[in-house]
């Protein structure tokens, strides 16, 4: 359990925030009444990040998201069989443009270590990574399958994106 920090910028878009707001500005008129805001709400956010999170596959029963909007924070809540069940929800919603906090209520039934949470930078590769954690540059493979479904690819990680990383 605790607060986990995350890039609000840089991620995956799943929902158009920012977008809405400009489309909002460029159709108002002058002298016309201020239209309704567009941004989605803070319930069907959630419920974006909870159908992320479910698309992971991951063992977590009672699962449940807030998103605050103001803070851009999201809470989540659950049971999870593993530490990489609620690792991986973790870093699942945290890697989603206009999350900057994740607060964690995740209670886990098999007790564990906990991984280490690295932020991706430039010049980055999971072989780079590897060679830095594990001593070893062929490891990367421990990092990828320990961030699946997330990276569909050991080429597909970005800067800014925070990957679990398993004790040695």
């Amino acid at each position: 359990m605790g607060i986990f920090s995350f890039a609000k910028d840089i991620g995956d878009k799943i929902f158009n925030r920012d977008d809405a707001k400009k489309e909002t500005e460029s159709h108002a008129d002058a002298n016309a009444t201020p239209a309704a805001s567009t941004e989605p709400s803070a319930q069907s956010v959630a419920n974006l990040l909870l159908k992320r999170i479910q698309q992971q596959n991951l063992n977590i029963t009672n699962l449940k998201v807030k998103y605050n909007a103001t803070t851009d924070t999201a809470e989540i809540s659950g049971n999870a069989e593993t530490q990489a069940d609620r690792e991986k929800a973790i870093i699942a919603i945290g890697n989603v443009q206009n999350v900057a906090k994740v607060i964690d209520n995740i209670d886990i039934k098999q007790d564990a270590p906990e991984s280490t949470m690295y932020t991706v930078k430039s010049g980055d590769s999971l072989s780079k990574i590897a060679q830095e954690v594990y001593g070893s540059a062929n490891e990367y493979n421990k990092i990828f399958e320990a961030n699946k479904p997330m990276l569909s690819s050991p080429d597909k990680i970005y800067p800014g994106q925070v990957l679990r990383i398993p004790k040695p």
